[in-house]
């Protein structure tokens, strides 16, 4: 460890000692060195992130470069590069972030409600609360103008599977609360993908700037009224009837 060493000159006397020559203080340098601790690690991290979140978000993939990213994280671009392997790996990170960010907290339960219509319409609201955060739209319209030019943002979003865990989970609900009316697997996927675009669909595309954005007493509404189509016209009507089997 590196240190300064503070003593008097050899033929300086201290009297307060009796002429002895004081001993050497050794005082401590705090050390630059060395491999940061996990904590440190951690937040550098979470840095980074943060800075390439928010220039993927306002820039642009195209536009956001390593370079830019590591000046305005503070780091060297050698740093970067032993964390991610290139800009694809950064993205892919950063989408994986904003998912977990918008998720309801793990404590939440998802499915909850004494009737179907209740725990559908319980999780709309948690759909749409997720799907209209201003990361998510942020992040819709980066991958709308750019993933032609960049396929590599359309693979990050769907290497989330976060669409499939959904779909699984409200298939799932529907086997469990409508053993009268049985669906076989691939008719209860076709179901729940049908129920999310008709969540999120008209909602997303006013938050987008395609009309004016939805009030949240709005939102309440559309996600009862849609519950009650999916459930009386799609389920129970001639849809449903031509989802089971004959």
């Amino acid at each position: 460890m590196a240190a300064t060493v503070a003593t008097s000159p050899p033929d300086q006397e201290d009297p307060a000692i009796g002429g002895e020559r004081p001993r050497r203080t050794v005082v401590p340098k705090a050390g630059r060195g060395g491999r940061p601790t996990r904590s440190d690690a951690l937040k550098l991290g979470e840095r980074i992130l943060e800075v390439a979140t928010d220039l993927f978000l306002s820039e642009g993939y195209g536009s956001t470069s390593i370079e830019a990213v590591a000046a305005r994280a503070g780091i060297s671009k050698r740093t970067f590069y032993h964390r991610f392997d290139g800009k694809a790996e950064l993205f892919a990170a950063v989408v994986h972030r904003i998912i977990e960010r918008i998720r309801p907290p793990a404590s939440v339960p998802l499915l909850e409600g004494p009737t179907l219509h209740d725990i559908l319409t319980r999780l709309a609201g948690f759909i749409l609360q997720a799907a209209l955060s201003p990361e998510a739209i942020a992040l819709h319209r980066l991958i709308t103008a750019e993933s032609t030019r960049f396929p590599e943002l359309a693979r990050a979003v769907n290497g989330e599977g976060s669409t499939e865990e959904a779909t699984t989970l409200i298939g799932g609900l529907l086997a469990r609360e409508r053993p009268d009316t049985p669906l076989p697997p691939a008719a209860r996927t076709f179901a729940a993908e049908l129920f999310l675009e008709m969540v999120i669909a008209l909602p997303q595309r006013r938050a987008l700037g395609l009309g004016t954005p939805m009030t949240p007493a709005e939102l309440a509404t559309w996600a009862a009224q849609v519950v009650d189509v999916f459930l009386h016209g799609c389920l129970d009507g001639a849809a449903g009837r031509a989802l089971r089997p004959r």
